[in-house]
């Protein structure tokens, strides 16, 4: 279910994880929709100087899941006008997790 999706962000979120973690989740509204997409820890987001705002034009590349009765996108890749942020490799699995799942 992988799918590119351009748009803009809408609302940035933190949103508490497992433990005492946040994660970061960008509202981004394209042409036909509005959804919930995953980027990924706070810290991991912060410790690498990633920062997303409102207005910002992106371009998300990642897999489509259902959380109960909606939907949101787990980010792999997320380009802005200026860099191309990889989160997850082809498999999946998250840059911060050093190949663990």
């Amino acid at each position: 279910t992988v799918v590119t999706l351009k748009g803009s962000v809408e609302a940035v979120k933190e949103v508490p994880g497992p433990g005492r973690s946040t994660g970061t989740h960008l509202s981004l509204k394209t042409d036909n929709e509005t959804i919930d997409v995953h980027a990924g820890p706070s810290w991991y987001l912060t410790q690498n100087n990633i920062k997303f705002a409102k207005g910002d034009q992106i371009e998300v590349t990642g897999s489509k899941v259902k959380f109960g009765e909606t939907e949101a996108l787990l980010a792999r890749e997320i380009k802005t006008a200026d860099q191309t942020i990889t989160l997850r490799n082809a498999q999946g699995i998250p840059v911060w997790s050093r190949g663990r799942r």
